[in-house]
């Protein structure tokens, strides 16, 4: 009889733990059933000539099944009932964005944005904990290895080598990359390799760090270091900053958005912060999809920089997400920090006792309509979403080229108040490029890129409001945008009947607003008349104008005319 004492919680104040048993059967006249057991396959690039000297028993690009195998057995997860791999990620349920650093040395002195969103690390703190990191490979009696792709298109694609110590890290990163042929692993060369060991303590006054938690990149060793946290994002987003830093420089705009294709063959790009609905409505299944999180625009594709998807599963319900629900059903699937019942496997969505950013991984494939190859044309429709819990902007309005690259690089959504005692007003977030934790280079940059590409592919371009109407999130009776409105819309943009509708000068931020569309409440399109008091909804809407124009100070210098000109308009 084997067991795993596995704690998993769904109260705050009382752990539950389950009693996991595997009998070994056995009959009559038959040897005694044995546990499959693990294979290790030699890597076709040792990690020797790495530099990695290890004793470890190391499990070298295995399969979903082995890899949920072995996680149930080391104690890392339980299965829920349906069958995803259920697993907790402790005290680290997002992104630790401010124990990341990038190494400052001749390779990145002059290519990096410097500051508060990529911190630098001395070449001498970097061999420091490299040769840490190194020490407790050596210790580990069990690593596991996968060779995988960051990105879709053969010729924009890098090599990466993922190690860790976790099955269930390795499960998700492979997951989430896209998986090699059997031809392609066997010839497989890392040209950057990730290292991930939660187990691993830094040192702050040894390695430079805020704290025990880091995530180091060096970009002239291709080398990134991950200790401290089991927050499995940390690797996937590593890769999104890999080729963040790579793309541009061969003209190709990496983009932190979701993409899909319609019935006419037409792609579109949804840029979006978390929370604002890239996942959720990309997952449409009257549309192809390609991807919902890191996309590359060369000049003859939208690719996918994933083979999987990483959706938010908190209040996952199947009448308003079928397409993600049904995922939480499949084999393969990870759940991060969902809550589960220790007798009956049921999960429960609505329980944030564990986590409001709980998490689940799985296959694109897992998703109906997905794309075989996870790509797609250039596009036709960039769709940039925010959700503004101050209740100030429209659900949808269409913006010029300069608009578009304003917006952009302003990177709007404001987060609801309610989390911190004494907080009761929203708070207006600004993420340039709607992704500023993942953009090594000047966020000029990537908004130049977009800029040249939207207007060489004649793209329109729209802003979606998936946020609250009728006053700001924290006002009593006050709700988020009905999905299906925001969906009708959305339709409508993408098949280009919304381009024959009338519309208005939005008088604040100078875009064009929808008068009235089929199938949807007039009252809403139109957000000041949706208030009870317009005049509060106009005091309200100069403080977020006044937080835009406040924050684009920064890049002023590093625009044109026109887009300075597309900034909101101060009364």
């Amino acid at each position: 009889m084997g067991s795993l004492d596995y704690a998993i919680g769904n109260d705050s104040a009382v752990r539950k733990r389950v009693l996991w048993t595997m009998p070994r059967v056995s009959h009559p006249g038959r040897p005694p059933a044995r546990r499959p057991q693990l294979t290790a396959a030699p890597l076709a690039y040792p990690l020797d000539r790495q530099g990695i000297a290890t004793a470890a028993e190391i499990h070298a690009n295995l399969g979903t099944a082995a890899l949920v195998e072995a996680a149930v057995r080391n104690g890392e997860g339980i299965l829920a009932k349906d069958g995803p791999l259920v697993v907790e990620t402790g005290k680290h349920t997002g992104r630790s964005a401010k124990d990341k650093f990038i190494v400052r040395d001749a390779e990145t002195e002059n290519t990096v944005w410097w500051g508060k969103t990529n911190a630098a690390m001395t070449p001498e703190q970097f061999a420091a904990l490299k040769a840490d990191f190194y020490a407790a490979l050596a210790q580990k009696p069990t690593l596991y290895v996968a060779d995988l792709f960051g990105g879709s298109q053969p010729e924009h694609r890098v090599n990466v080598r993922v190690i860790n110590e976790l099955a269930w890290h390795n499960l998700f990163i492979r997951t989430l990359l896209v998986r090699p042929s059997a031809d392609q692993i066997a010839n497989f060369e890392p040209e950057y390799t990730i290292i991930d060991l939660p187990s691993f303590r830094a040192d702050p006054e040894r390695h430079g760090t805020r704290t025990e938690t880091v995530i180091a990149v060096n970009f002239a060793e291709k080398l990134i270091l991950i200790g401290g946290t089991r927050y499995a994002g940390e690797m996937k987003k590593s890769v999104f900053g890999i080729l963040n830093y790579l793309l541009p420089t061969r003209g190709v705009m990496p983009m932190h958005c979701s993409a899909n294709i319609g019935a006419d063959g037409k792609t579109a790009v949804f840029f979006g912060l978390s929370g604002t609905g890239k996942t959720t409505l990309s997952a449409d299944a009257s549309r192809t999809l390609i991807g919902d999180d890191e996309h590359g625009w060369s000049d003859t594709a939208v690719f996918n920089f994933e083979g999987g998807c990483y959706a938010k599963m908190i209040r996952l319900s199947p009448e308003a997400e079928p397409e993600i629900f049904a995922t939480t059903k499949r084999f393969g699937t990870v759940l991060e920090n969902v809550v589960i019942d220790p007798e009956t496997r049921e999960l429960d969505f609505d329980d944030n006792s564990l986590a409001e950013n709980s998490r689940g991984s799985y296959p694109i494939d897992f998703i109906p309509n997905a794309s075989e190859k996870n790509m797609g044309p250039v596009p036709a429709n960039i769709i940039m979403l925010t959700a503004d819990a101050y209740g100030v902007l429209p659900p949808i309005a269409r913006l010029t080229p300069d608009q578009a690259m304003y917006h952009f690089l302003s990177g709007y959504t404001a987060r609801v108040a309610g989390t911190e005692i004494g907080v009761t007003e929203p708070e207006a977030t600004f993420s340039t490029c709607f992704g500023a934790p993942f953009m090594p280079r000047h966020p000029s940059v990537y908004g130049n890129l977009l800029k040249e590409r939207i207007a060489k592919g004649a793209v329109t371009c729209w802003l979606v409001n998936t946020g609250w109407t009728g006053g700001k999130a924290t006002m009593p009776g006050i709700n988020r945008m009905p999905i299906k409105a925001t969906r009708a819309l959305l339709n409508a943009a993408l098949d280009g009947s919304l381009n024959d509708a009338e519309f208005r000068k939005d008088p604040n931020f100078g875009f064009e607003v929808p008068v009235a569309v089929a199938g949807v409440d007039s009252k809403i399109l139109d957000p000041r008349a949706a208030w009870v008091d317009p005049a509060e909804y106009d005091k309200t809407a100069q403080t977020l104008v006044h937080q835009f124009i406040e924050n684009f100070a920064q890049f002023a210098d590093h625009v044109d005319e026109g887009v300075r000109r597309a900034a909101p308009v101060a009364a």
